[in-house]
């Protein structure tokens, strides 16, 4: 039987993207020189946002030389890494005469990485030019290990990675792009490498990975083979985050969250993102504020703003985060899972609004650095800036899959509320 033009939509052909090989587990790192002279490298790029202070980068090095191989570091990456790190990455790979890259950190750094291979693969090609779908032509990239030191953004496992756009700081602009030739060559998970990770930037991250678990799982996309993981992702969340936020050493919460981040990026990987990371990437491209920070205010909003379009799916994301929802109508308990959003946020010290950001709010905060110098110690809560939020993120690549049709005026309030409301 034939499919009719406008069925299409209703029966879409879904996408499953391939998971790289990962070591997961405590002692994990120690297999890193190893790992990198089996890859065959012989003289390796090591990118990272510099981890001053922690030993970890110290530490690595010596156990990646102890096994033959050189290392180059580029410890310039920054927060939301920009076209400028990529570039630069890139022409150190090449000067160095580098046959590998192996990021050590958070998102940012696996980001950068992705980024700056995708550019040595073709030429030095501007990296803003791979925003998007499968826009690389060349599918040979150069090998990569990412070691993660947060459990965070996921991108250790995923085909996805995020670049901001500084070549016109009139208009910033911090993209999206997905390609199955970016996916990494082996990912390395350690909950041991957690330790060091800030409180605040754990609780940041565990949003992040929240974030990342339930979006695909309310996602228009609907895509079976995501669920699972995006359920037990949220458990993990529940059972852990707190817990690892306070008390940072604690090995089965920091390996709980290792586990949550991880399937959290496989769930989205195929299942598909929506307004939450839209929102996140609007902020950061005009303020260079923390991702998980920016999906932390962001989320609850964007999950009341959702409720219509998926009040079932919300119901079962309150009781998978612990609420006892067994006399509660179905919307009665998809309202729980927003109240059961705040209150983890206000557990984890998460600020009401955008509007209480400044330079001092945490740790290496860049707001009103480098390029972005200029801007104010604080976020602009005019309804100019908050329009022009809500412009950016209706040109986002995840606000597709947000499952409540969206447009500008749509999204103002929200974005308002973001801003200067509070809970």
């Amino acid at each position: 039987m034939a499919i009719e033009l406008n069925q299409i939509w209703d029966f879409p052909i879904k996408e499953f993207h391939p998971f790289p090989k990962a070591k997961l587990g405590v002692g994990a790192h120690d297999m890193l020189g190893v790992e990198a002279k089996d890859l065959g490298m012989t003289r390796a790029l090591l990118m990272t946002t510099g981890l001053r202070g922690s030993g970890i980068i110290e530490e690595l090095i010596g156990k990646i030389e102890y096994q033959g191989v050189d290392v180059v570091l580029y410890d310039q990456v920054e927060s939301n890494p920009k076209d400028y790190n990529c570039m630069d990455a890139a022409a150190l790979y090449q000067s160095e005469k580098c046959d590998g890259i192996i990021s050590v950190g958070g998102g940012s750094s696996h980001d950068a990485a992705k980024g700056a291979r995708m550019v040595i693969a073709h030429d030095g090609r501007n990296i803003n030019e791979f925003e998007g779908f499968s826009k690389a032509t060349n599918k040979e990239n150069p090998k990569h290990i990412a070691v993660s030191t947060t459990a965070g953004t996921g991108s250790e496992t995923s085909w996805a990675y995020v670049i901001t756009d500084t070549s016109d700081m009139n208009k910033p602009h911090k993209w999206v792009a997905f390609d199955d030739t970016c996916l990494v060559d082996l990912a390395m998970d350690d909950p041991l490498l957690y330790y060091t990770c800030p409180e605040h930037f754990t609780a940041f991250c565990g949003f992040d990975v929240l974030a990342h678990a339930s979006e695909p799982y309310v996602s228009r996309l609907d895509f079976a083979p995501s669920l699972g993981n995006a359920k037990y992702s949220i458990e993990l969340i529940r059972d852990h985050l707190r817990t690892a936020v306070y008390d940072p050493r604690n090995l089965a919460a920091r390996t709980g969250m290792m586990h949550a981040q991880y399937i959290a990026a496989q769930a989205f990987n195929s299942g598909g993102l929506g307004l939450v990371h839209s929102l996140s990437h609007a902020v950061s491209a005009f303020y260079d504020s923390h991702h998980g920070l920016n999906n932390a205010i962001a989320l609850p909003r964007v999950w009341e703003y959702n409720l219509p379009a998926r009040f079932e799916r919300y119901a079962e994301i309150a009781a998978l985060l612990g609420v006892d929802t067994s006399k509660m109508t179905t919307v009665q308990a998809a309202d729980a899972a927003v109240e059961e959003a705040i209150r983890l946020s206000k557990d984890l010290g998460i600020p009401d609004n955008f509007g209480q950001l400044s330079t001092s709010s945490y740790d290496k905060n860049r707001m009103n650095t480098g390029k972005y110098e200029g801007r104010g110690e604080t976020m602009d809560t005019s309804d100019k800036q908050i329009r022009a939020i809500a412009e950016h993120m209706m040109d986002d690549w995840c606000t597709p899959g947000n499952p409540r049709e969206s447009t500008v005026e749509s999204l103002i309030p929200m974005v308002a509320h973001a801003f200067t409301g509070s809970y």
